[in-house]
């Protein structure tokens, strides 16, 4: 059975490569489909095998061209300065692309310039198309590569102009399912080409959903359902392209297709930077749970170890529910479940003599644990081996578990700086807890600031640890660290 494709495009069912065709590539100003526009379009058109036209037209892109683009396409800012920009040559192009099939070399990317062009100028393009690297894939499975170049070398393809220009790339589309054809048959050809054929959806930012607006700042955005359910939090140093990346087919994978086909509204929430945008996306994973992100592990799954030196007691089980903040700096490790923290101390206490009576694995009592028995405990079950002794070499053995330690004495302010926007954020962190952040130093006492309740302490919370430590460890250098003490006892409040 034929599938069928948009009414709009002028026919019922899916063109072959024996109807009408056109092998067509694009020249960009980057990858991403969302910011980046079109330089220029090349195109071979074809019906009944035969061809009936080419041609190639440079483009505005109306955005400055990269240096690194210029030098791989031969394509510069003075070349386009004087072409039209897309809006004047979409209807002709549409118009050639009606009721046709579309070819390109990795169609995704291709395909997906022109929605995104056309979805900015409300027009809904639906086209049936087709993808050569998977044709070459299917007509030659015994071959390695199948990238363009590795196409004209291995049918030796003259390439008329120079490589990455539209019109050129174009023609060896064009030439490379001829010469498929003359060594394969038309038949073979045509039937492993109509079983490639796809119809891809419509560009979601022609829905209505705002998209024009998203900043090219850092930021958190928050995707939502036709009921208003959160279905995928995400983060960036560019609100605008990570936005579009997630409608763009260039890199699509199967459930990066279902959410976007989800989407009914997207919000965002800019921040001064990068740490700021961190923290907020994992606040709003746990405020929403949205179905569709990898969630960020819920505290009472994890175990870890605590042990207090000073105290003279074993190492005690725990899970991050029962953490306390001021815990923090006793605990060793983070384990996915208790069983994997309980092996991880079997194997220090192996590896290190340990006793296994003095580490907790098994219980307190008189007699010998069981690896003194075997010879493996230097005998601090027994009174053999001092327990100062035996605690050195466990706190030794511990130390590459050890959590990071908070690195301040108290509370403090951890300022983030945009001074292109003349921006400023105070992140207000406590032993690991981020309390809060502000725009302006006077907004940290304000009544509902984070420095307004100074004994309200929120629960310590694993994901918030894992980042913090990572950003102070990687970008301490890039911030400004501000004591923000503890107010008196006896303050008004």
């Amino acid at each position: 059975m034929k599938r069928k494709i948009h009414p709009a495009d002028g026919g019922d069912a899916v063109p072959s490569l024996d109807d009408a065709v056109v092998y067509l590539d694009l020249e960009t100003t980057g990858a991403a489909a969302g910011v980046d526009r079109i330089t220029e379009i090349g195109w071979v058109e074809h019906r009944g095998g035969r061809e009936i036209d080419r041609g190639a037209q440079l483009v505005n892109p109306q955005q400055p061209i990269p240096p690194i683009i210029q030098t791989l396409t031969g394509i510069d800012d003075a070349m386009v300065a004087t072409a039209p920009p897309f809006a004047e040559v979409a209807p002709a192009l549409r118009a050639r692309l009606a009721g046709k099939l579309l070819v390109a070399h990795n169609v995704r990317f291709d395909h997906g310039f022109l929605r995104q062009e056309f979805a900015r100028l409300g027009v809904d393009l639906q086209v049936a198309v087709l993808c050569t690297v998977r044709l070459s894939r299917r007509l030659y499975p015994h071959e390695r590569r199948h990238n363009l170049d590795s196409v004209i070398s291995r049918h030796g393809l003259r390439v008329d102009g120079p490589r990455h220009r539209a019109l050129a790339d174009a023609v060896v589309l064009a030439d490379f399912v001829a010469a498929a054809r003359a060594e394969l048959g038309d038949a073979v050809v045509v039937e492993a080409a109509r079983k490639l054929v796809t119809v891809p959806p419509a560009a979601r930012p022609a829905d209505g959903l705002g998209l024009d607006a998203l900043p090219d700042t850092p930021g958190v955005y928050l995707f939502l359902g036709a009921r208003g359910e959160a279905l995928y939090v995400g983060k960036s140093v560019n609100l605008r392209s990570r936005v579009f990346a997630h409608f763009a087919p260039g890199t699509k994978v199967a459930k990066d297709l279902r959410l976007a086909q989800q989407v009914a509204d997207v919000r965002w929430f800019e921040t001064v930077g990068e740490l700021g945008a961190l923290l907020l996306e994992a606040k709003l994973v746990r405020q929403h749970a949205p179905i569709m992100n990898r969630l960020l592990r819920d505290g009472d799954d994890l175990a870890t170890w605590f042990w207090d030196a000073t105290a003279g007691v074993a190492p005690q089980l725990q899970s991050a529910a029962q953490l306390d903040v001021a815990a923090v700096d006793h605990l060793y490790g983070l384990f996915p479940t208790r069983t994997q923290a309980l092996r991880a101390l079997r194997g220090l206490a192996d590896a290190h003599g340990l006793c296994l009576k003095r580490t907790g694995l098994e219980p307190a009592g008189r007699g010998p644990c069981f690896a003194h028995q075997l010879h493996r405990c230097r005998g601090a079950c027994v009174g053999a081996e001092p327990a100062v002794a035996h605690d050195l070499r466990l706190a030794q053995a511990l130390h590459g578990l050890r959590l990071a330690t908070w690195p301040f004495r108290g509370r403090v302010g951890l300022v983030e700086r945009d001074p292109l926007r003349d921006r400023t954020a105070i992140h207000v962190v406590d032993r690991w807890c981020w309390l809060g952040t502000v725009e302006r130093a006077e907004d940290l006492d304000a009544p509902d600031g984070p420095l307004a309740r100074d004994d309200a302490m929120p629960a310590f919370d694993v994901d918030t640890w894992k980042l913090l430590s990572r950003w102070l460890k990687h970008h301490r250098h890039e911030i400004e660290v501000i004591d923000l003490p503890r107010a008196p006892a006896d303050a008004p409040v």
